[in-house]
């Protein structure tokens, strides 16, 4: 008994090379910048200007591309998993972001009035200290000598228009109940996540 390895002709290969650049091709990621954050490092222009730091606390623009299709909405959060509080340190929260948005521009962070309606903006952990800033960017403000710190922003592709209508959480819900309904239980509704880390150290 022989056994022979079939090997595809050329013109069988070029066929198939051409059906894997068509795929390749028509393959986009989901993917979030900022153009104000050159090299993946806050500037001054973009930290807090309370405890200490001495920063203008403008939001970065941010701008995405390739939102997955059926997206009826977006969340935007930012996180400091280095923040020395046990459980990190959550800066800015956007929730039910249009879905025909694909940015946001400097400052808009600082302003509920300039977010895209029907946005919501989402407590952050200033919650019950500053009434002006518990809703809206607070920039990178670690401890001073505390090393390097990563804020990661996170965006969210959902497959519906009002995250909390889906998921039964109250709009003032703490930015890590929201965590939690985008990360594990409204996960089925979750159609694509884009994040964009940069670094910031006090010294």
């Amino acid at each position: 008994m022989s056994s022979s390895l079939h090997l595809p002709s050329s013109s069988q290969s070029k066929a198939v090379g051409k059906v894997l650049n068509l795929a390749e091709s028509s393959f986009k990621v989901f993917t979030l910048i900022s153009p104000d954050l050159n090299g993946g490092n806050f500037e001054m222009d973009h930290v807090f200007n309370s405890f200490g730091c001495t920063g203008t606390n403008l939001s970065p623009a941010l701008d995405w591309s390739n939102a997955p299709t059926n997206t009826k909405s977006f969340a935007l959060m930012m996180h400091d998993a280095d923040a020395p509080t046990g459980s990190g340190f959550w800066h800015w929260a956007i929730y039910n972001i249009p879905a025909g948005t694909t940015n946001l521009a400097r400052g808009v962070g600082n302003s509920i009035d300039r977010l895209p309606k029907p946005a919501i903006a989402g407590l952050n952990d200033m919650a019950g200290t500053n009434p002006e800033v518990q809703q809206s960017y607070v920039g990178p403000c670690p401890p001073q000598g505390h090393g390097p710190h990563r804020y990661t922003i996170t965006l969210f592709a959902l497959a519906v228009e009002d995250m909390h209508e889906t998921s039964g959480i109250p709009v003032t819900a703490t930015p890590a109940l929201h965590s939690f309904a985008l990360n594990f239980a409204m996960t089925s509704y979750v159609l694509g996540k884009a994040q964009y880390t940069a670094v910031f150290e006090r010294k």
